[in-house]
């Protein structure tokens, strides 16, 4: 194998797949990305697969001659991340394999303006092959609303892996709309989106296993979606990606990146039964003001027991937040607001109240509250189609 690269494609391309090398590899080859040089279409295509996620991408190079071969992914990343800009010259010969006294050790042979490294990899044959979704359903998502759903949604799940299902995010596809859901118990993010591509015609495909009858349901695990929201960063807002699905596995293919993971198993709760259909009291007031406060008194609330309270005095319209670290000191910030409803005292937990506010991202946002021990909804004004659900904290007198 022999081909010549640029410096940055090889790197941007090697950082994207390296977030699917598990930190403990079970085995030795899934500590390594497979390179394959193909010499008549010029393109070098990368994979890394841990067994759960799988990542693959692809970019033009000069292919002398073809072939396959694995290296140690951090190695080879921190070589390449650390070489100027400029062409790199890759070589192997893997007729190595049966000559070198571990056996099936390759050599790699990295060659740029500034100097030359040897590495030894492993045979392309010992690398497990990418999961393939040939049958069960296909459908086509623009980027745009899913990295929309993705922002509203991936910060609200669990890191408790004994919670197993709510440490992902669970996707409803219908005909015209997506839904993105998240909860950790304390709180939960539901985001809708519109399942249209401006992009598309009359002509195009039509959309398979979803329709307005009969919704498409999954769970995705948090970590995939999270390599998948680098991946469409990669690509244009209005580009499109097509997503195929069967039973435990899904594949995302965009352009020249592909990622695979295993669905979640188990029964995602029902959310919608959490949200309230109505609410005694509203507050509108402007997001980033309150966003900048919280964060200011988060400082203090920090130090103790990570809660903020919140006074909302719907006479003088006004909120005032409160916090109070004992043996450390206390803050208070007061705003003006627009509200309706008896004012009320009521605490939040400050992280999970700074995070939906930086999800929300409107001018202006309302508060939809009834108790101070009954959930809270936070919604955007305009755009995002949005609901951050938390549940207060206690206070006691």
């Amino acid at each position: 194998m022999k081909l010549v690269c640029t410096q940055s494609d090889l790197n941007t391309n090697l950082s994207l797949v390296s977030r699917a090398i598990p930190s403990r590899p079970t085995h030795p080859v899934l500590g390594n990305v497979l390179l394959a040089a193909d010499p008549e279409l010029d393109r070098v295509q990368l994979t890394a697969f841990d067994l759960s996620l799988g990542i693959q991408t692809s970019f033009s190079a000069v292919v002398e001659t073809g072939g396959k071969i694995t290296i140690p992914a951090k190695l080879l990343n921190d070589i390449v991340s650390r070489l100027p800009e400029g062409e790199i010259t890759l070589t192997s010969d893997s007729t190595v394999v049966d000559t070198e006294a571990e056996g099936d050790s390759i050599k790699m042979i990295l060659t740029s303006a500034s100097g030359r490294y040897q590495m030894r990899g492993m045979s392309a044959d010992e690398f497990p092959s990418l999961p393939e979704v040939k049958d069960g359903v296909a459908v086509q998502l623009p980027v745009e609303a899913l990295m929309e759903g993705l922002r509203g949604s991936l910060f609200a799940t669990s890191a408790d892996e004994s919670k197993q299902v709510l440490t992902g995010v669970h996707l409803t596809m219908q005909q015209d709309n997506l839904e993105f859901a998240a909860t950790d118990g304390h709180r939960l993010a539901v985001v809708q989106t519109t399942n249209h591509n401006p992009t598309d015609e009359d002509d195009a495909a039509p959309t398979a296993g979803a329709s307005d009858t009969s919704p498409l349901e999954l769970t995705l695990p948090a970590r995939a979606l999270r390599e998948l929201e680098r991946m469409l960063g990669m690509s244009q807002p209005t580009d499109a990606v097509a997503l195929h699905f069967e039973q435990g596995q899904i594949v995302f293919q965009g352009g020249e990146h592909r990622l695979t993971s295993r669905t979640l198993e188990g029964q995602y709760p029902a959310y919608r039964q959490l949200i309230p259909e109505s609410f005694i009291r509203q507050v509108t007031i402007e997001r980033r003001q309150l966003l900048s406060a919280v964060e200011r008194i988060a400082v203090l609330a920090d130090q103790k027991n990570n809660v903020i309270k919140f006074n909302i005095n719907s006479v003088e319209q006004e909120i005032k937040l409160s916090v109070e670290a004992q043996d450390v000191g206390s803050g208070q910030e007061s705003m003006s607001a627009q509200m309706s409803g008896e004012g009320l005292e009521i605490a939040f937990n400050v992280k999970y109240l700074i995070d939906g506010l930086k999800a929300l991202s409107t001018a202006d946002i309302q508060m939809q509250i009834n108790e101070a021990n009954t959930p809270v909804i936070l919604t955007p004004l305009g755009g995002l189609k949005m609901t951050y659900l938390i549940m207060p904290v206690q206070i006691r007198n």
